[in-house]
C-alpha cells in the first residue's frame, strides 16, 4: 500500500495555485494524488504537474454529480461520464469516483437499486471503451452525507456484482465506513478483489490519522491480510501544517 495525497485540502495551506500542490506533495515524497471534483480545476495545469514530476493520480470525481436511483438524471449522469473520461484520458486515465445521489422517499430500495444498476451498467460499457475503472463510494449518512442512497459497503459490493463489469470497483472509505457502524474485515472478506481504492481519515472529525479513536495498524493489517496494496488516500482535512499532518498520518498507518 501507498499514500496518495488528497490534494483537495492537503497542501491548500502552502500552495493555493492548485497544480503546484502536486509538486508540493512531490516534494514532500509523495509519488500519489487526487482530488475532488474536475470542472473547477485548472486541468491543463494539472497534466503538466503530474508530468513533470511524474506524480501519479490516483482519482478524482465524476462530475457533475447526479443520481443514479433517480431515472430522470440518468442522461446527465452518462453526459457525466463521457465528459469526465475525456478529461480523464489527458490525466494518466485514474479511476473515476461515482456517488449514488439521494434516497427517494416515495420509491422502495428495490427499485432504487434496479435503478442504479441500469445507469452504471451502461457508464461502464463506456468506461470499458475508454479503458478507465469507475469505483462507486459509499458515504456515511450520519454525519456527512444525510440522505444518499449508498450508505452501504456491502449493498455497494452486491450493485458492484450485478452490474458484472471489470470496469466497475469499489472505494472502500474507512472514515465512511466506521461512522456507519461496519467492521472492514465483515464487509471484504472474500471480496477484496472488488476494491480498487481506499481513503482513510480518522473518526470523529475526519480529520488525520492519529486524531481519533480508529486503530490505524489493525485497520492496515487488516487491510494487507485480505489482500489489498493499492493506493490509500489521505482524504481528510488537517488539523495542522499539512506537512506535519502528513507526518502525523504516515507514522500512525506505517504508510
Amino acid at each position: 500500500m501507498y499514500p496518495s495525497a488528497c490534494i483537495e485540502w492537503l497542501f491548500k495551506d502552502s500552495n493555493p495555485d492548485f497544480a503546484d500542490r502536486i509538486r508540493a506533495a512531490k516534494a514532500a515524497g509523495l509519488e500519489a494524488v487526487e482530488f475532488h471534483l474536475w470542472d473547477d480545476k485548472p486541468i491543463e495545469d494539472i497534466r503538466v504537474a503530474l508530468e513533470e514530476t511524474g506524480v501519479k493520480l490516483t482519482s478524482f470525481c465524476v462530475g457533475p454529480r447526479r443520481s443514479l436511483v433517480d431515472p430522470a438524471q440518468h442522461e446527465e449522469f452518462l453526459a457525466a461520464i463521457k465528459a469526465t473520461l475525456a478529461t480523464a484520458k489527458a490525466l494518466g486515465s485514474p479511476p473515476l469516483v461515482v456517488a449514488s445521489g439521494f434516497t427517494r422517499d416515495d420509491v422502495s430500495l428495490e427499485e432504487q437499486r434496479a435503478e442504479a444498476v441500469k445507469a452504471l451498467k451502461q457508464a461502464a460499457a463506456l468506461a470499458e471503451e475508454a479503458g478507465v475503472v469507475l469505483v462507486l463510494e459509499p458515504l456515511n449518512t450520519i454525519v456527512s452525507h444525510p440522505g444518499m442512497f449508498l450508505s452501504s459497503t456491502t449493498l455497494a459490493l452486491d450493485i458492484i456484482e450485478e452490474v458484472d463489469s471489470p470496469n466497475l470497483r469499489l472505494l472502500y472509505d474507512v472514515f465512511h465506513s466506521t461512522v456507519m457502524g461496519e467492521d472492514l474485515e465483515e464487509v471484504l472478506k472474500g471480496r477484496i478483489h472488488l476494491v480498487q481504492h481506499v481513503q482513510f481519515a480518522d473518526n470523529p472529525g475526519r480529520n488525520e490519522p492519529g486524531t481519533g479513536t480508529i486503530d490505524w495498524p489493525l485497520t492496515v493489517s487488516k487491510l494487507r491480510d485480505l489482500g489489498y496494496d493499492g493506493a490509500v488516500g489521505l482524504e481528510y482535512q488537517p488539523t495542522k501544517p499539512t506537512l506535519q499532518s502528513i507526518a502525523q498520518a504516515r507514522a500512525s498507518t506505517g504508510l
